[in-house]
């Protein structure tokens, strides 16, 4: 993975200049707060496939690329505003997030300033194919949150809800990052079904690895505390696995646990423990790592090249990062 960001330095580089330059807001404050979480941490995993799904279609004009890498990223960058303000959370990738320097006024609206210009952007693109994807996703991704919100310490939450909010809420923006490409290199319809294919498994596959890695991963690493999911009552995958295989007994105390919601470490402990004796979280794991294995597979229409191949490594990459 380090050479596929390496190969695309330069060019995500630009990708930089021009989300710092589309932040011209006369209102000052908007481009602070703006700044602050974009110069945050993030990984820019939505504009890499946007790029590489673009040349993989034989597309190379930089300033579109350029320009709708810079759209999903801030599509992306509203999202993360508005979650941390229904999450309450306090920490957000190591740091404290703007809800807590600004407040969670200041937060929604800079949100829903980032959200709006990246449509305001999207115009400049002129194509109605990508007017429309980028609209349809964006109204997934608010049924997805609604959903999250309405399951929210919901312990009788199905697998097939469960899937249907990360699909919404995570792996509709990866998916049209990947179609976005395709689309401007007027790729054949083929082509950009794979190419949606492919995205909607990678990001089910992200966000399936990130909810187990709130329970095992590296704490300082990862950004936040670990079981930060449940103690924001969101139900994930292990936790579901578990409830499904663990003793009646087991049970209660994990419905008594995620009602609480203000458990100890030593609980989180505990739940840790049963999930590892239960195989929850190598089951999640193999879910994870089978959604990836798919998003490959839907690459298969495509000649070899050192495109398809950086796509490949991508989905290898999001179930076997550690952060």
């Amino acid at each position: 993975m380090d050479q596929v960001w390496t190969d695309h330095k330069a060019l995500l580089g630009e990708v930089e200049e021009g989300i710092r330059s589309g932040l011209q807001s006369k209102v000052a404050l908007v481009n602070k707060i703006s700044t602050y979480i974009l110069n945050s941490g993030g990984k820019r995993i939505r504009p890499l496939l946007l790029i590489v799904s673009a040349h993989l279609c034989q597309y190379d004009k930089k300033d579109h690329i350029l320009l709708g890498a810079g759209i999903v990223e801030f599509i992306h960058t509203a999202t993360l505003l508005h979650d941390d303000v229904i999450d309450n959370a306090e920490i957000r990738r190591g740091i404290a997030p703007a809800r807590v320097l600004w407040g969670n006024q200041a937060s929604i609206l800079v949100g829903d300033y980032l959200y709006t210009l990246a449509l305001s952007l999207t115009v400049k693109i002129n194509d109605y194919d990508v007017n429309t994807l980028l609209a349809d996703t964006c109204l997934q991704m608010a049924e997805g949150e609604m959903l999250q919100l309405k399951h929210n310490s919901d312990l009788s939450l199905s697998e097939t809800t469960y899937f249907q909010i990360i699909e919404s809420k995570t792996s509709a923006l990866i998916s049209a990052s990947c179609q976005f490409g395709a689309i401007l290199a007027k790729a054949s319809e083929k082509e950009r079904e794979a190419l949606a294919c492919y995205g909607r498994n990678l990001g089910i596959a992200f966000q399936v690895a990130d909810d187990t890695l709130d329970y095992i991963a590296d704490d300082q690493r990862l950004g936040k505390s670990l079981g930060e999911d449940l103690k924001e009552g969101k139900i994930t995958l292990p936790l579901l696995h578990l409830l499904k295989h663990c003793n009646q007994k087991e049970k209660a105390w994990l419905e008594k646990m995620v009602a609480g919601k203000d458990f100890l470490q030593e609980d989180l402990k505990k739940a840790i423990d049963l999930m590892t004796f239960y195989g929850s979280i190598q089951y999640a794991t193999k879910r994870a790592q089978d959604f990836a294995e798919s998003a490959k597979k839907d690459l298969s229409i495509f000649d070899d090249s050192p495109h398809r191949r950086a796509l490949s490594t991508v989905a290898d990459y999001v179930v076997q990062r550690d952060h």
